[in-house]
């Protein structure tokens, strides 16, 4: 009979093969089976940071592979060994084909992750306008822009956003009908209601709530039925003043194949983006996620991330959780070195030259007229204000080192004081033709 070692061996010899090898050595080798029972699975992971996203990214390759394995349909938890609460999927029928945590059961059967509250939500510049947008709904459903129309890439706050509009709405109106679910999930419920002869039932369903919340509806693109059948409920929510939201991996306009009618019913309300975030918001993001986790990450392995993964929050997370895996399984303590070799698939391929941050600072001195040592002193002296924010700069721009390693090499300035140096010289430089040629000037000598 197999152990459940062996079995765990022979589940993860087919999640191989659905995966690279890169995904597969760091999501599915740390993790081991602990229990399976009556069709169920428990998975456990080293730490619950790497058992949410395990969770969040690759259920699906997890149920599909153990089910083939096993010859029955598999339901699966994760654990780990820090934390006794299990992470368990959603029903599938009424939400997207993803992880939920902690699923909030509510008496509409709506679905929630825990964690997608705007409580935890981290504001920045972009995503500052969505923010505000999902609040004012969740504070006046019908009220304040109707429909929402929330649209941005893979990775970048979408569901959270709608979600924390399911939680600030049932939290204050307590009493207002909401649903939430995929444009998939929408699909396929309206196919089988057609298929079971119960499209009356269907319909009465999403027709008497009073706020609809539907992901991606980018996924009704060339299905003209389904399109129909939004048409009317869309319609008769918005008649009856209820509340709509919806979430799109682009604008309306850019949808293929959608409905003329239905572009034209999301501009009677707000469009709004949600734009890759900037360095100050994935530093912010970073920081929430450890000390919400309370685990101790020092700040320049926060910048190295930060300013290395620039693409969405998914991947920035992703990031951080194969640093702490990697810390974890091999005994490592987090440092700058360790999580730059745990990244070097994005470090690595930096075109900075390697300078020595002295020698910028030695230029910027020279060209401005001022001892070395004044760059790391805490005067005020305009000119020297000055020439410090242009060798902070520089120092930034041409050579690999973090925000804080920069900070400590100028008097141990934090990183958000080196941050704003850096912005108020790139501003500066827009429309000084004379401190561009400064600039210039420096470079072609450090380069030489």
């Amino acid at each position: 009979m197999d152990t459940l070692r062996d079995l765990w061996d022979r589940i993860l010899e087919r999640v191989s093969t659905l995966v690279n090898s890169q995904s597969y050595q760091t999501w599915f080798k740390p993790t081991r089976l602990v229990s399976y029972e009556g069709g169920r699975i428990v998975i456990e992971g080293p730490n619950p940071f790497f058992v949410d996203w395990l969770a969040e990214h690759h259920l699906d390759k997890i149920e599909f592979a153990a089910s083939e394995t096993l010859g029955e349909t598999v339901k699966v938890e994760f654990v780990s060994p820090d934390s006794p609460r299990r992470v368990t999927a959603p029903e599938r029928s009424v939400q997207r084909s993803v992880i939920v945590t902690d699923p909030v059961t509510l008496p509409n059967k709506v679905h929630l992750n825990a964690r997608y509250t705007f409580d935890e939500f981290v504001v920045g510049g972009g995503n500052r306008l969505a923010h505000a947008a999902a609040l004012a709904v969740s504070e006046k459903p019908a009220r304040a822009y109707n429909p929402l129309f929330i649209y941005g890439g893979v990775g970048l706050g979408k569901t959270h956003l709608i979600q924390a509009i399911g939680h600030r709405v049932l939290k204050e109106h307590p009493t207002l009908r909401i649903s939430y679910v995929s444009a998939e999930s929408f699909m396929n419920e309206l196919i089988h209601a057609i298929r079971k002869g119960v499209t009356l039932e269907f319909k009465e369903r999403y027709r008497n709530i009073d706020i609809l919340m539907i992901d991606d509806i980018q996924f009704l693109a060339g299905k003209e039925s389904t399109q129909e059948e939004f048409f009317f409920t869309f319609n008769a929510l918005h008649d009856a003043n209820k509340q709509i939201v919806v979430t799109s991996d682009r604008p309306p306009k850019e949808i293929p194949t959608l409905q003329e009618r239905l572009t034209s019913r999301f501009e009677w309300g707000l469009i709004t983006d949600i734009q890759p975030p900037d360095l100050e918001t994935r530093i912010a993001i970073l920081r929430k996620k450890v000390e919400n986790e309370h685990i101790p990450i020092p700040e320049d392995v926060i910048s190295l991330i930060a300013e290395n993964v620039k693409s969405n929050i998914r991947e920035l997370e992703g990031s951080l959780i194969r640093i702490l895996a990697c810390s974890s399984l091999a005994c490592q303590e987090i440092n700058v070195d360790m999580a730059s070799n745990v990244l070097r698939d994005i470090v690595k391929g930096s075109p900075k030259k390697k300078l020595d941050i002295r020698a910028i600072q030695r230029a910027a001195a020279q060209h401005f007229d001022i001892p070395v040592d004044s760059l790391k002193a805490k005067t005020r002296v305009s000119r020297v204000v000055l020439a410090r924010q242009v060798a902070i700069f520089l120092s930034r721009e041409l050579t690999d080192l973090s925000l804080v390693q920069i900070g400590k090499q100028f008097g141990g300035r934090d990183h958000s004081t080196i941050l704003h140096a850096c912005k108020k010289i790139e501003r500066a430089a827009e429309e000084d033709a004379a401190l561009r040629r400064k600039l210039q000037t420096i470079r072609s000598e450090l380069s030489s």
